[in-house]
């Protein structure tokens, strides 16, 4: 967590000075107070996904429709599905007596645009198709090698071994989207008992990459003659683009003149109560929205940025947390499936949980003092047992390892074996059906609108009503923020529905 939260957190400012150090009086009429730096310091516990990414990603932006890029590296998804062999629909290897003898063609489908930036293939996504459009898999060249997962025909669906084909020419499919590679099997499985099946997931509908991913043929490196020349290469469109849009929150603060005349018990000036509070009400909309708001997009003039639920649920890796039947085993699959240092880097993911989670995660850390998983050591070489005792070990997954603050919120360590969770409670997912976010900061960023001048982030705006300039007797300031929220890199990011 080096990386992300080293820097000094920032102090809490009084609200009586603003951000160009004048006095903001609130008699002072028909003024403009810029709080866009300053607004995230107000009830910190109460807002902790709106105070971090405005304080680590805050990135302003002169088009209310913003766009940003996507950029996915694919060398380390160089894998296909075999769809047939030999010009056959039926994917099927067989057992050769002299392998490197005989000339196969398999017949290759993909399932992620590589020609678009690599997206796709996503945990707990259902909307993954093999072979549908632009999904052609394009880094095949002659030369590699290529591990086909295996299993009987009258055996289960999963892995019965592996074969190896050495791809000698590539070539355009009749089978639209897909590629013919030309070449050699040079390995194939020794459990094989009679060809290798695939026609369950030849189709093009839509299945979960849990169930497709071992059945992925990947490239597993090359092979060349001696004296051979350089090798073919292949393309690569790492960069995708995507847009966002601003949204405008706006929180009016209006009493009669009468009422701020009067003075009160425990706070004199209810106008100054009201104020503060209408500034905290202010930020907690922001917040919400950020959380719960749908997708990016225009309804007549008003503009909705998107949130991160809607976000994630959509595009990211889905997960269950039944609190009252998860256990940590179960939690350690979705952390490793979520974790993959392919697609995430666990030092930027922020976990925001409801609180019924937030005690879930901290019972968990002490789930091993009443689950020891104790085995005795080997002694004169008796066997091993599970009896425990003085001398057994004991296995702990999981652990609390600190607390400390990051910009005034308290994040919660908590040590797991594919890297530390930073855990931090969120109010705000109470009695909602979302238990747990997993968001990289790294791709996330709060995008003010600032252009030519203007500065839409959050600003008070200071006697838009009084009774010098409109004859009736009252006084109302306004509160105003033009921002959206850019979120991106799907698989960067979790939920976890309860």
């Amino acid at each position: 967590m080096a990386d992300l939260f080293d820097l000094a957190s920032a102090q809490p400012v009084g609200l009586g000075v603003a951000d160009d150090n004048s006095s903001l009086s609130t008699g002072d009429l028909r003024r403009k107070y810029n709080f866009g730096s300053r607004v995230s310091e107000l009830a910190i516990a109460q807002d902790p996904f709106f105070r971090l990414v405005s304080k680590l990603s805050k990135k302003p932006t002169d088009d209310p429709q913003f766009k940003f890029t996507e950029r996915r590296p694919s060398f380390h998804k160089r894998y296909g599905y075999l769809y047939g062999t030999n010009g056959n629909a039926a994917a099927t290897i067989t057992k050769a007596a002299d392998l490197h003898a005989n000339t196969t063609k398999i017949t290759m489908a993909g399932d992620y645009k590589s020609n678009k930036g690599n997206a796709g293939s996503v945990y707990g996504q259902t909307a993954i198709e093999i072979g549908s459009g632009d999904t052609k898999p394009e880094f095949f060249v002659p030369g590699q090698l290529v591990k086909i997962p295996c299993h009987s025909s009258t055996g289960s669906a999963s892995s019965d071994g592996y074969a190896v084909f050495r791809v000698d020419k590539v070539t355009a499919s009749g089978t639209s989207n897909m590629v013919d590679l030309e070449g050699a099997l040079v390995k194939t499985p020794t459990n094989l008992k009679s060809t290798y099946d695939h026609d369950a997931d030849k189709g093009k509908g839509n299945t979960s990459q849990e169930a497709l991913a071992p059945k992925r043929s990947y490239v597993i490196g090359t092979a060349h003659e001696q004296g051979s020349g350089y090798p073919e290469t292949w393309k690569d469109q790492p960069f995708k683009t995507g847009y966002g849009n601003t949204q405008i929150w706006k929180t009016a603060m209006a009493m009669d003149n009468t009422a701020r005349a009067t003075v009160l018990k425990y706070d004199a000036s209810e106008w100054a109560r009201v104020w503060k509070e209408k500034l905290i009400e202010h930020k907690f909309d922001i917040e919400q929205s950020l959380l719960f708001n749908g997708t990016a997009s225009t309804s007549d003039d008003a503009w909705y940025t998107d949130g991160v639920v809607n976000y994630i649920t959509g595009f990211g890796n889905l997960f269950s947390l039944d609190t009252t039947t998860k256990a940590q085993d179960d939690f350690l699959d979705d952390m490793s499936a979520f974790l993959d240092p392919r697609y995430n880097n666990a030092n930027a993911t922020v976990f925001f949980c409801s609180t019924a989670v937030y005690n879930w995660l901290h019972k968990l850390s002490g789930y091993f003092a009443n689950n020891l998983g104790q085995v005795q050591p080997y002694v004169d070489g008796a066997t091993q047992s599970t009896s425990g005792g003085g001398n057994s070990l004991a296995r702990a997954d999981m652990s609390m390892t600190g607390k400390r603050k990051a910009f005034g919120v308290d994040i919660s360590t908590i040590s797991t074996p594919y890297g530390d969770m930073n855990v931090a409670r969120n109010i705000h997912l109470d009695g909602t059906n979302i238990g747990l976010l997993g968001i990289n900061m790294r791709y996330c960023a709060y995008r003010p609108l600032v252009g030519n001048g203007q500065n839409r982030d959050t600003s008070v705006y200071v006697g838009v009503q009084t009774l010098e300039n409109s004859g009736v007797d009252r006084r109302v300031d306004l509160i105003q923020t033009e921002a959206g929220l850019e979120i991106h890199m799907p698989e960067a990011h979790a939920v976890w529905t309860v």
